[in-house]
Formats: structure tokens, sequence, C-alpha cells
């Protein structure tokens, strides 16, 4: 996925390294550095200094809100795998249908794709490290929960008859799962195909599929 630069960029920098803000903000602004350069450059890669280089700081400055580089990804996707699984379980349990409740998932993934971008593609790009690291087995733990509630849904559809009785619900959720959240390579969030148009055409082949008779 390409780095998203320009102006957001060096507002966050100056931001970032100015003297201006709490430290909450502080710490925000610099996972927000950090989780844009892990994506793009790969989290092995990417150094403390490099960090501190794009926020406009020296490298002891950034110790001062973090220990360590695995404690700022670790801050990223426990932010992220835990929005996530809380959204994921709420539409799951208000939606008065399995396919109500699959078209709210789907509709979700796209947003998390257009708001958090470089998290998204982050625990992408980083899936066999995060899953061979002890350190980041939430990350593991939290998507088989993940998982569960998408293979919930798909189970609840076939029961009731909403989705084809044949379709296998692992495989049926691989497909759906890598079909969304691989658009995150190509998805430009101010491009003008925004994600609401994205999910409607998803959930259109989703739905009908491509034949017209």
């Amino acid at each position: 996925m390409a780095t998203t630069k320009g102006g957001a960029a060096t507002a966050r920098k100056k931001s970032a390294g100015s003297g201006a803000g709490t430290g909450s903000t502080r710490r925000a602004q610099l996972l927000a550095i950090a989780a844009e350069m892990f994506a793009s450059r790969g989290y092995t890669q990417t150094t403390v200094r490099d960090i501190a280089d794009e926020a406009g700081i020296l490298s002891g400055s950034l110790y001062h809100h973090f220990a360590s580089k695995d404690e700022m990804l670790t801050e990223i996707l426990q932010e992220f795998m835990g929005s996530l699984l809380g959204q994921f379980r709420s539409i799951a349990e208000e939606a008065e249908t399995p396919r109500a409740a699959l078209d709210g998932l789907v509709r979700s993934s796209f947003e998390t794709i257009h708001r958090t971008p470089h998290a998204v593609a982050l625990y992408q790009n980083e899936a066999n490290f995060l899953g061979s690291t002890p350190e980041f087995a939430f990350v593991t733990k939290a998507s088989r929960e993940v998982e569960k509630v998408w293979l919930d849904v798909l189970r609840a559809g076939i029961a009731s008859g909403d989705f084809r009785a044949e379709l296998e619900p692992t495989t049926t959720y691989r497909f759906i799962r890598d079909g969304v959240w691989s658009t995150v390579r190509w998805y430009d969030p101010r491009g003008r195909l925004q994600h609401g148009t994205l999910a409607d055409q998803y959930l259109a082949i989703l739905d009908g599929g491509l034949l017209t008779s």
C-alpha cells in the first residue's frame, strides 16, 4: 500500500514536534506516524530514529512516551483489533436477520479501511510476523474472535435459509475476508470512489453475482 503523504502527514509532523498539546494527544500523533511508517516501510525496517525524524523530534523525546518500538506496535494493534471486534459484535447482535448482519459486517469493514488504512495495511502486511511472535499473541486471539463472529452469522444464515445450504462457512468467510481487506492495497480514502460506494459494489457482486440471468 502506498504511503499517504502530503498535507496531513506534514501537519502531524509539525504538531508532534511542537510543544503544544497534551501528553495523550502527542502519543496519538506519534502512533499515527508510526502506523503509517510501519505500513509503508515494514515494521522491522522502521527504526525508532526513523519515527522520531518523521515527527521532527529527537529519539530520546520519543522514548519519553514509549519504552520501545514494540510498545508502539502493541498499542496500535490493540486499539485497532479491539475496536474492530467491538464493532463486529455489536452489528451481529443488533441485526434483525443474518443477511442484515452480513451486510453490516461488510460495510463496517470498508468503513474501517477508509478510517484507518495504515492500521489495516500494517495488520495485513505483518500477519506472518505477528502470528509467530509470542508478544503479539493477542492479535491471533482477536483474529479468531473476529472470525467466530462472521462464521456465526454465516451459519445462522444457512440455517435460516438466507444463504445457500451448500456453502461451506469457513471457506465462504475466507473468500469474503480476503476480498474485502485486500482492497486496502489500492483504495484511496481521498479518491472519487468512497467506501460506501465500494461496499455497495461488493455487496452487489456478493448477493447477485456477475451473470445477468
